[in-house]
């Protein structure tokens, strides 16, 4: 079996994993769960690791070039070491449902510019709830509550950063300079798309103005043409009435 084959038999499963997993650890940070529905919780995180781990070490074994395999699958690894990543591999949902593709079409810009907004709605809910889970417990933490650490993940990835809520622990601004990069580079993907929308535009409006000034040039060579012929013509005629008298 080929990498390709294997990845595409054990895509769908993933993201389901990595849904099923987004679930529970936002009832885990959420709700809190003790007893039976803890164990449950650790359960499923637990399987969603071993699923992802099972699929990249498969994958890494089907590679021809390993070394050069994982260079250009990093991010792979950190789903399989981080466990807050894993549910960005529901990003894949972008490319893989039809109706999404149809209705944003199928210009690499209209995918480009979904992805971003996907990556973005993700990676916003996702650093909320690590953030939560890293920051409430710790003495003098500004992000206690839920709404805290959306209005904080926002504000961040946003690059705004208006400095009311920031984290003090370790982990937490571990979190924020991770979400920082990240917001950097959706803001860059979303200034290069725009940028490159209006160079089209530009260049479309430019294009109809040089085809409508060819078509006026072309017109008025051909009346020119026109003219020059009656000329010649009329100077003709003269030419052999005055010959005649």
């Amino acid at each position: 079996m080929t990498s390709a084959k294997w990845q595409q038999r054990t895509e769908l499963p993933l993201i389901g994993a990595s849904l099923l997993f987004l679930a529970a650890y936002a009832w885990n940070v959420l709700a809190r769960p003790t007893g039976t529905p803890a164990q449950i919780i650790d359960a499923v995180m637990a399987l969603t690791w071993a699923m992802f781990a099972l699929d990249f070490v498969v994958r890494l074994a089907l590679a021809q070039q390993r070394g050069r395999w994982i260079l250009y699958h990093l991010h792979e690894v950190a789903m399989v070491v981080l466990p807050m990543l894993r549910p960005l591999r529901l990003l894949r949902l972008v490319t893989l449902l039809g109706v999404l593709q149809r209705s944003v079409g199928t210009a690499l810009r209209g995918r480009v510019v979904t992805y971003a907004g996907c990556a973005t709605v993700l990676l916003i809910l996702i650093s909320s709830l690590a953030m939560l889970d890293a920051e409430r417990d710790a003495p003098e933490a500004a992000i206690t509550t839920f709404p805290d650490a959306l209005w904080w993940a926002a504000a961040t990835i946003t690059t705004v950063g208006y400095g009311d809520y920031a984290p003090v622990t370790a982990t937490g601004r571990l979190i924020a300079a991770a979400l920082m990069l990240a917001g950097i580079a959706l803001l860059g993907v979303v200034t290069a798309t725009l940028a490159s929308w209006l160079v089209q535009r530009i260049s479309e409006e430019d294009e109809t103005s040089q085809a409508a000034t060819r078509t006026e040039i072309a017109a008025l060579t051909q009346e020119l043409t026109h003219l020059r012929a009656e000329l010649r013509a009329t100077r003709a005629i003269d030419t052999e009435t005055t010959i005649s008298t």
